[in-house]
Parts: C-alpha cells; structure tokens; sequence
C-alpha cells in the first residue's frame, strides 16, 4: 500500500511539474513583448474594453512585422529607410545654417580642427531707418583697417588680409579654421585682398546678413512653400516655377511674357560661366537684395553702407562731376552704377589702379545683352540733373549687390 501511495504522489508530483513548466513558458511568452502590452493598456484605458481585440491583433501584425523586417531580405528597406533618414537630418542642418546665416559648409573642411564659428545677429530696424543720412560729398572719411585678426585677436602685419567692405582682417589660417572658406576661395582671398578689386569677409560676402529676423522668416516661408531645398542648385525652370508663385501669392496674377523674360535674364546674369544652374548662395543673395529692394526705403540703404562703400561712392562721383559744381547727368549715373560690378582680370589685378574706375560693363560679363546695350546708348542721350544725394540713394542697392566675392550679377540694373 505504501508503495502505490508512493507511485501515486510521483504522478501527482510530475502533473505538477509539467503545469509549472508549461505556465513557465507562458510567462515568457508574454514577457517578450512588454512594450506591446503597455500600449495595449494604454489602448483599452482609452478606448474602452471593445477595443482591446484590436489592439491585440495591432500588436501581432507589429511583432510579425518586426520578425519580417529581421530577416536578410530586408535589409534593402532598412537601408533606404536610414538613408531616408539621413536626408531629413541633413536637410534640418541646412534650414538651420539658413537661418543662423551660416552660408554652406566647405566639403574639403575638416571639422575636428574647426574653430568655434563666431554668432551671427541679425540687424533691428530703428525709428530713424527712413530719415535721410547727412553725407558730406567733399569730406572722406578714410577708414583704418583694425591691427588685429578677427578670428585670433594676434597682430601679425603682412600676413592680414583686409575686407574691401568694412575694416575687418583676417589670417588666411584662421579663415580656414572657421569652415567659412574653401581651399579655392581661400586662394582668391590671398590673390585679390591686396588688390583695388579687393575680398569682402565672410560678413559682408553674405548679404542675406542685412536682412531682419523677420525678413528672414518670411523668405525662409516662401522657400518652403515653393519647395526650395536649401544649399541646392537651381536650374531655370526651378527659378521660373519660383518666380511664379511668388508673383502669385504677392499680386494674385501670372508673370507676364516681359516679365519671364526678365527672369530668364536674371538666371543668365547669376550663371556667368553658363553651367546651366546657379549656385545657392547666388540665389539667396539675389533674393535678400529683392526683399530690401522691395521692403526697404532707399535711405533706410544709405545708412547700411559703410565707410569704405561711402568713400568709393565719393570718388566714383567726383571722377565724373568733372566742373566741380556737384551735379552730374542721369547718363552718368547709370553708367556709374555699373561700375560697382566691374571685375578686374586676375592678369591686371595691381594696387595701381584707379579706385574711381567707370566704364559700361564688359561684352564678356554676365550682365551684357543686347537690352544692357540698347540701354547704355539711351544712357548717353539723358542729361538730366543728378545730385550727389540722388546718387548715393540710388546706388545703395547696387553697391550692397556688389559685395559678394562671386563674379554673377545678383541685382540686375533697371532697363
């Protein structure tokens, strides 16, 4: 007897080992997934009970679609997905550096050896923007370049390199360091920063600087709403498709024929080596100048411009004014303005040349056509009146155009 009681609890003992082992696996079955059932938790709390069979079957589909996407062939989704993703974070960066106006990184910058980059602000607009700036015609100011890099704060004489804009110098070292320029432009830095056509700094290159916070974000708008991806290239269909909405959304109506041309005119004038496409910075820059253009009163331009800018103004005018009298004709004023985009060949670059330099632009420069041409005739022809302050007025826009160290035409002149 007592061995059958003894065989009977060893049966009785092994059922209950199986029910352990079998509630064992369960267990982990259901603690495989415990982000799955907190969510279906968190369903049910929201939804009610009736929802909880469908949550269950939303957690299945997701488990098995977590087994599909581990097995080898789908790796090309994985991929394409990182790849995707990758693509977002890139495009945030450059919406980001658009909107700090950092410009484009350098591809060739090594950014373990970059220097911390300098904080740009954005201009405010103060009361007196629009009143009219005192500039005397027969006093120059001279501006003194500063003695000491921008960058490092050291003073090392020869090796500066000065802004044509404004009195910021530069070692040619530091300006790599910062990622601003590439190797290329670091050489036309070294060969043209001595010159009279001189090198605008990094500040004064990037015109969209001049723009407020809120001119800013409102171009920023426009360009997502157009789908302009930021630090791409735009061919002429791109810029014509942008030109459109923009004529639309600002006066309701279509460009018209006149109006098409002249874009196509301007992509012409912002693709002088005629690659077909234009860089983004020239399109940015083309698009801050059209907002002041557009926004900005013309004294509100005069105050923006610098000494440098003021004293070549100046001299411009006087070369012209040739009677003394401080009147010059209309003619004279037109064709000065195209001065301001007059580029010396990198052949006859010299310290010698005359500051006051005018003449109509090149048959080879981007901005030459048979309207430029047509244009300059009718200039000789108009005498009319033109005062050192219309002159200066007028010009601002021009001269602010010409700040960039890129050889496009980023305003065209008025036909």
């Amino acid at each position: 007897m007592g061995v059958l009681m003894s065989r009977k609890q060893q049966v009785e003992k092994v059922q209950k080992c199986s029910v352990v082992v079998s509630a064992f696996k369960s267990g982990l079955k259901d603690r495989a997934a415990p982000e799955d059932a907190a969510q279906t938790e968190e369903v049910i709390a929201e939804n009610g009970e009736e929802s909880a069979e469908g949550s269950h079957q939303a957690n299945k589909d997701h488990t098995e679609q977590k087994d599909k996407d581990s097995k080898p062939g789908s790796l090309p989704n994985q991929q394409a997905s990182a790849s995707s993703r990758e693509e977002h974070r890139a495009n945030q960066e450059a919406w980001g550096r658009l909107r700090d106006g950092k410009g484009v990184e350098p591809e060739d910058l090594k950014k373990g050896h970059q220097l911390t980059p300098p904080t740009f602000v954005r201009p405010k607009r103060e009361v007196n923007d629009d009143q009219p700036l005192d500039v005397s015609l027969g006093q120059t100011e001279q501006p003194v370049n500063d003695e000491m890099c921008e960058v490092c704060e050291v003073w090392t004489a020869d090796d500066l390199f000065p802004c044509r804009t404004c009195t910021r110098v530069f070692h040619d070292g530091c300006l790599r360091e910062m990622g601003y320029l590439s190797t290329e432009a670091l050489q036309d830095m070294r060969e043209t920063a001595h010159t009279t056509t001189g090198w605008s700094c990094y500040y004064c290159d990037n015109v969209n600087l001049l723009l407020t916070e809120e001119e800013m974000y409102s171009l920023m708008e426009t360009f997502k709403q157009c789908k302009i991806i930021p630090e791409s290239c735009l061919v002429s269909d791109e810029l014509l498709q942008y030109r459109h909405f923009v004529t639309k959304q600002l006066f309701e109506r279509d460009l018209t024929d006149e109006e098409e041309e002249e874009v196509l005119a301007q992509f012409a004038a912002l693709d002088p080596e005629k690659k077909g496409q234009i860089e983004w910075s020239d399109f940015l820059y083309h698009e801050s100048l059209s907002v002041l253009q557009k926004f900005r009163t013309e004294n509100s331009l005069v105050r923006i411009l610098t000494a440098k800018e003021r004293d070549r103004a100046r001299a411009v005018f006087q070369s012209l004014d040739q009677d003394k009298d401080g009147i010059i004709t209309a003619g004279e004023a037109r064709r000065a303005q195209t001065s301001w985009f007059h580029k010396i060949n990198k052949e006859s670059q010299s310290c010698s040349v005359s500051i006051s330099h005018v003449g109509p632009i090149s048959e080879n420069s981007p901005a030459s056509s048979s309207s430029e041409r047509s244009r300059d005739k009718a200039m000789e022809n108009d005498n009319r009146p033109f005062t050192w302050e219309n002159f200066l007025r007028e010009s601002a826009i021009y001269m602010l155009a010409s700040r960039p160290n890129s050889s496009a035409m980023h305003i065209r002149l008025p036909l």
